[in-house]
């Protein structure tokens, strides 16, 4: 029995914890625990607690079960916190875990330094889910946490496309394909297809996108009266940056999406140089050596102008 499985099996009541702004892997970890924890535990209490995820991975069993609330009162005997690199990113949930009385932590971001009272941190997998893969019995994974381990993995390796994919991520998706999921139509629904609105911001964002740096590095901003103006939120912003990064000639792709006047939060990608972790561990961020974030201060130029300082430093 894994570590994850011993916690859980003393426990009487379960949290499950992921970082704001869920994406793919975060909402598949989660669920993909949930789902898990409660088919071999159905008399556990069993709590997802994350911001509204996006409605296309509405599909998931027991998506409709996830909580925005943070102030329902409730104590458990134990938090699992999923794919957030540390627990600023977990936001006002990180109560839950403050008052649990056993917690664990299970991610794949470099710069996660733990802050549970048990940590796996796997920064070589290709997602959270892969490192939760291992946690799991093969087979007792259901279609059901099947298809929220694949949904993640896809996700994070921009469907096996990614430098972080390995034989081991494309073994663990052929094993949760036998399952029987239905792998086409999770990506196309969830990756590929996009809203009239989606379509739209990404459309301004590359009309209005610029490159710099001889054309090593570009960059897109959306502001909040775009948001506003297209009637779109954040989850509609999805894939913008990666976008970018495919551009010809292009290193470095940078997306910022002003959350409040002035404050940006930024997102990175790279393709083979820049270690875009350590551009945003300097700036309060964090993620991976390909994709990582952090917030910012200032107008568009600023932020920029700040970025390209240590990008041009990694930049041959």
């Amino acid at each position: 029995m894994s570590r994850l499985m011993e916690m859980a099996q003393k426990a009487d009541s379960v949290a499950i914890l992921g970082h704001m702004r869920p994406d793919g892997d975060c909402v598949g970890s989660c669920l993909a625990v949930c789902n898990y924890l409660l088919e071999q535990y159905p008399e556990k209490a069993v709590q997802v607690y994350l911001e509204k995820p996006a409605d296309k991975f509405s599909y998931l069993e027991r998506f409709d079960t996830i909580s925005q609330d943070a102030q329902d009162g409730q104590e458990y005997g134990l938090c699992i916190c999923l794919d957030s690199g540390d627990k600023a990113r977990l936001g006002e949930f990180a109560r839950y875990l403050d008052q649990a009385k056993a917690s664990i932590c299970i991610d794949h971001h470099v710069t996660n330094h733990g802050y549970a009272q048990e940590n796996v941190v796997q920064a070589d997998k290709s997602s959270t889910c892969e490192v939760l893969y291992q946690f799991l019995e093969e087979e007792k994974i259901s279609r059901a946490v099947a298809e929220c381990l694949y949904t993640g993995m896809i996700h994070d390796t921009n469907v096996f496309k990614n430098s972080n994919t390995s034989a081991a991520t494309m073994e663990i998706a052929g094993k949760l394909m036998a399952k029987g999921i239905n792998f086409g139509k999770i990506i196309d629904d969830t990756f590929f297809r996009k809203s009239y609105v989606q379509n739209q911001i990404l459309g301004r964002a590359l009309l209005e996108s610029i490159s710099f740096m001889d054309g090593k590095c570009i960059f897109a901003a959306v502001r909040q009266k775009d948001l506003e103006f297209y009637g779109a939120d954040y989850s509609d912003l999805d894939g913008i940056v990666d976008q970018l990064r495919v551009t010809g000639g292009v290193e470095c792709a940078i997306f910022l999406h002003e959350t409040e006047n002035h404050v940006f939060k930024v997102s990175m990608r790279s393709n083979n140089e820049v270690d875009v972790s350590k551009v945003a561990t300097y700036f309060g961020g964090g993620g991976h050596v390909r994709a990582a974030g952090c917030t910012m201060n200032g107008s568009v130029h600023d932020v920029i102008n700040n970025l390209s300082i240590h990008i041009a430093e990694q930049i041959a």
